[in-house]
């Protein structure tokens, strides 16, 4: 934007908050003038009038001034209003015209996971997905991934509640096998599916957080076992953390 269509003063009290946003202890009137380059009168009017309305506090004893609840009220209602299919929608259409596979964005509900977002990419792949459908946590990579990442109490429920039926020879059907599997899936960061769910099907899954660390959802990129290879999941590791990041970030997550 130029600098022509800037309101100079608007400009100088959003750096104000910007310099607030920066230290817990807050800033004094000096402080903040030699940060953003203005005269200290004009900082404490611009103060005095976020103090007003609730967007800046004043602490009694120091005098310093910090961010005020305002803030977090306005910050809050954002977190509230987002929308996970629509943030990450534009994430997945890069991740599609990267890889050419099956994209897939999946969400945690009673135990199973739901597709609530499907591409198709460029290449030919027949699978059982559709928008709306449900999946088996243990035998998908969303599904184990979003696993990895859920409370120990949520897992043992959805594996006493849900009998680990064996889907393909591949399936990990054994109890103590799929814990220490979740656990390398944590460290890892990603999930793989190596014909677990589908005989001719592989993927890679990465987990996606809201703002408050949890784990909320999960993203894939499937295609055919002949092409992906070891050599093939190497390289998409990084494509698909990546987007899970992009993603988690755009719901308020900070790791």
């Amino acid at each position: 934007m130029s600098s022509d269509n800037l309101v100079k003063s608007l400009d100088r009290a959003l750096q104000i908050f910007e310099v607030l946003g920066s230290r817990r202890g807050g800033y004094g009137v000096t402080e903040i003038s030699k940060e953003i380059g203005l005269n200290k009168t004009s900082v404490y009017r611009m103060l005095s009038t976020f103090v007003r309305h609730g967007y800046v506090e004043q602490d009694a004893e120091t005098e310093k001034y910090k961010l005020g609840y305002k803030i977090l009220e306005l910050s809050s209602a954002l977190l509230e209003f987002i929308d996970l299919r629509t943030e990450a929608k534009p994430i997945l259409k890069e991740l599609e015209n990267l890889t050419n596979e099956v994209i897939h964005l999946v969400v945690y509900d009673r135990g199973e996971v739901v597709y609530i977002e499907k591409l198709e990419g460029n290449e030919t792949l027949r699978m059982h997905s559709k928008v709306g459908t449900r999946a088996p946590m243990h035998c998908t990579g969303v599904g184990k991934v979003i696993m990895a990442y859920l409370p120990s109490s949520e897992v043992s429920k959805i594996m006493d509640r849900q009998a680990l039926e064996k889907y393909t020879v591949h399936t990990i059907v054994d109890k103590e096998a799929l814990h220490d599997h979740l656990a390398e899936i944590r460290r890892n960061g990603f999930a793989y599916d190596l014909e677990e769910n589908e005989i001719g099907i592989s993927c890679i899954a990465a987990p996606i957080f809201d703002h408050t660390g949890k784990i909320v959802a999960a993203v894939s990129i499937s295609g055919p076992t002949m092409r992906m290879t070891t050599e093939r999941l190497g390289e998409l590791q990084g494509h698909i953390t990546d987007i899970s990041k992009r993603i988690s970030v755009r719901l308020g997550y900070q790791e």
